[in-house]
């Protein structure tokens, strides 16, 4: 109930944005560049049915048959990608003409000629098309599983033991498979952190955008990943999106993938390893309770928290966590999306350090949405942990 009253209220939310962002484009590119017939009525319907499949694909794209329709997804996402980007282009070019013409003309007390007004808005919208071509065509070749980076981090815990000096921990987070994330993107995955021959892979939660039933072909690879001490996982909050976490714990749990939840496990008598459940987790059992994660473990061990979103960072670090493990934000994914995504996310990528606690937000592994990352690339993170 909780999952589908906030789902539905991102929907909501979803919808007026993006109704907003189709009709500003529409006036920019249609009506102030003054089509006629039959290309202003064409380019209309187009984008008016564009608004309308991104919703749709929304809804879709967590329905029992959008497998059958994963090619329109494909284009309705890589269209909303596509959107963001030819939005924020015409903003700064209406920007600049307000400031280069509009402003300069007023003061003037001189109206702006129809016609000049025209070929301004011809000229700025091919502009503009033609940058958002290239734009979106890069953020596309670099959400590729391809365009994956091994990311390296050197993290120093002071408590750390020196037998344990260069222990690494491979992180993964935000893979987001689902109906465009194939099988062979998360194959890919499993090939590379198998190659850095890891000592633990930590999974860091949004792993999933779907059922079991739906999914399982598609996540069973990572049953063959391979660490020392294990491959653990804690939820996100996709994870909740679909009423079916319980489900994906015991099947996590059949091919090898241990779930913390709200629990800790003592690795090689050098430190301990704790997971709690999503931030925004709520009901059923579920819920973040990182004292309850903590519990029994001896000060003078350091302790590595996996929590999937960088806000549990602030109870973690009163609670002495020495190291938080996290993702959710994909380091805003899409330039200059970042902005955003930074007014409500007070650790965006990267690491963090307060106090004697440290944080480290992955940017994500996958994607979400548009089939795009821009200016903040994918990752697997390889964590050494040293003395220091």
């Amino acid at each position: 109930m909780h999952s589908t009253f906030h789902l539905s209220l991102f929907l909501m939310i979803a919808c007026s944005i993006i109704f907003g962002l189709h009709f500003y484009i529409w006036v920019r590119l249609v009506r102030d560049m003054g089509l006629k017939n039959p290309w202003r009525l064409g380019a209309s319907v187009v984008l008016g049915l564009l608004a309308l499949f991104i919703p749709a694909g929304l809804i879709f794209a967590h329905s029992a048959f959008r497998f059958a329709i994963v090619p329109l997804l494909w284009i309705i996402y890589a269209w909303l990608g596509a959107a963001f980007f030819c939005s924020v282009l015409l903003a700064v070019v209406d920007l600049l003409q307000l400031l280069t013409v509009t402003i300069p003309l007023a003061i003037q007390r001189k109206p702006l000629n129809p016609e000049r007004r025209k070929f301004l808005a011809m000229v700025t919208g091919g502009v503009v098309l033609l940058a958002d071509l290239g734009l979106s065509l890069t953020g596309l070749w670099n959400a590729t599983a391809d365009a994956v980076q091994i990311k390296r981090v050197r993290v120093a815990l002071s408590k750390l033991p020196p037998a344990l000096e260069g222990y690494r921990i491979v992180q993964i987070s935000d893979v987001h498979v689902g109906a465009t994330i194939t099988r062979e993107f998360v194959q890919t995955i499993v090939r590379e952190i198998n190659a850095l021959k890891p000592d633990l892979v930590a999974i860091t939660g949004d792993l999933v955008d779907g059922t079991v039933a739906q999914l399982q072909s598609q996540v069973e690879p990572l049953g063959e990943l391979k660490a020392k001490d294990g491959v653990f996982f804690v939820t996100g909050n996709h994870e909740y999106y679909t009423g079916d976490v319980d489900e994906w714990l015991a099947w996590f749990t059949s091919i090898g993938i241990r779930p913390l939840r709200n629990e800790r496990v003592t690795i090689r008598k050098g430190f301990d390893l704790a997971g709690t459940d999503d931030f925004s987790a709520r009901g059923d059992g579920h819920g973040q309770n990182i004292p309850q994660a903590l519990t029994g473990r001896k000060a003078d061990k350091p302790v590595v928290l996996m929590a999937h979103q960088p806000r549990s960072f602030f109870e973690a670090q009163s609670l002495n966590v020495d190291l938080q493990l996290s993702g959710h934000t994909h380091g805003g994914q899409i330039f200059p999306f970042t902005y955003i995504v930074s007014l409500f996310q007070p650790y965006m990528a990267g690491l963090y350090r307060k106090g004697n606690a440290q944080l480290y937000v992955s940017r994500g592994t996958g994607y979400w949405g548009p089939p795009m990352r821009l200016g903040s690339p994918a990752e697997i993170t390889e964590i050494t942990l040293s003395r220091g």
